[in-house]
């Protein structure tokens, strides 16, 4: 596995796309990112493999006193992901759980009319649907992005991500939602995604909407 840093989300998707052509082929495959970060990286993963690209839209739910720390995810088509040992420790009850979620879910109904315009996710039932993010940290997010495209039909779930903590990892691979996991990087003290890049700027809506038209 390489250690090297990635110069940026482009260079992390070109090396993250080698790795999938060398497990070729992939014939079938639809291309999945995770806006906004896993866009840049997905549309290099879908060019190197001649497959079509699409998002796929999920949200964190982040605990209401600690909100970069996921207590679970939302995704399209009514996908949730809860960990309750979070949810537990971080003392939330089911008052303050709706809340958050009804605040989350609001924002991916948003982002869907923002980078699909009104128009419909593509098909994936009954093909390889390779799910690509900028990198995973606690897995709560790609877990329930996998969830979403298992109940959507697709025949093969593979999550493609540069870099990941070892604990999610383990987690991702004993899932029945997800049949393989692509990972560069996995680093035996994992801090955060973005020290692991070089340049980790923020990706922004309208990055995602310009990747998404060109790919169409």
């Amino acid at each position: 596995m390489t250690q090297r840093p990635f110069e940026d989300r482009r260079d992390a998707g070109r090396r993250l796309a080698q790795a999938l052509v060398e497990r070729g082929p992939w014939a079938d495959a639809v291309v999945l990112g995770l806006p906004r970060g896993g866009v840049p990286v997905a549309a290099e993963v879908a060019a190197a493999l001649d497959a079509p690209l699409d998002v796929l839209i999920v949200r964190k739910l982040g605990l209401p006193a600690q909100p970069e720390v996921a207590m679970g995810a939302i995704g399209e088509r009514g996908g949730r992901v809860l960990n309750p040992d979070v949810v537990r420790d971080g003392r939330v009850d089911d008052r303050e759980l709706a809340a958050v979620e009804r605040r989350e879910r609001a924002e991916l109904e948003s982002r869907v009319v923002r980078f699909r315009g009104g128009g419909h996710p593509l098909e994936i039932a009954g093909r390889t649907a390779i799910i690509v993010d900028d990198g995973v940290a606690t897995g709560a997010t790609a877990k329930v992005a996998c969830t979403v495209a298992r109940a959507s039909g697709a025949a093969s779930v593979v999550l493609a991500v540069p870099v990941a903590a070892a604990d999610a990892v383990a987690d991702l691979v004993a899932s029945p939602e997800v049949d393989e996991v692509v990972c560069l990087m996995v680093p035996p003290f994992f801090m955060a995604v973005g020290l692991h890049y070089v340049d980790f700027r923020q990706t922004t809506d309208a990055q995602v909407q310009e990747i998404l038209r060109g790919a169409r």
